[in-house]
């Protein structure tokens, strides 16, 4: 959670509210078939739907207020996965950074699958 000291009270941030921002941004780069969860049952990736795709997101906190981002996605088959994931590090940063006006220590992109239409 991030907080904020307002003249009036205080601003509070939640975890939630990241893993939104930060699943939306990289789901709408061109060569995201979506968000990805690893089953604890079976072990298989699969695909979340739009309305859960931050489950797909792990948020971590560090030392002196860092905040490291880790996505976990299913690539569409034949897309330069390296150019991809450069492009989603750099907006997934400039959204959510935009956003809560923080800055973002890291941002980590894990491609679990991919997946042919």
């Amino acid at each position: 959670m991030v907080k904020y000291n307002a003249t009036r009270g205080e601003i509070v941030i939640l975890s939630d509210v990241i893993t939104t921002l930060a699943g939306a941004a990289a789901t709408n780069c061109f060569g995201v078939k979506g968000m990805a969860k690893r089953s604890m049952s079976d072990g298989l990736v699969h695909l979340l739907k739009r309305e859960a795709m931050g489950k797909g997101v792990l948020v971590t906190y560090g030392p002196e207020d860092e905040i490291s981002i880790e996505l976990h996605i299913i690539v569409d088959y034949g897309v330069n996965i390296a150019a991809l994931t450069e492009s989603i590090i750099g907006e997934v940063r400039y959204k959510v950074e935009s956003a809560i006006s923080r800055k973002i220590h890291t941002v980590s992109v894990f491609v679990d699958a991919m997946m042919v239409d």
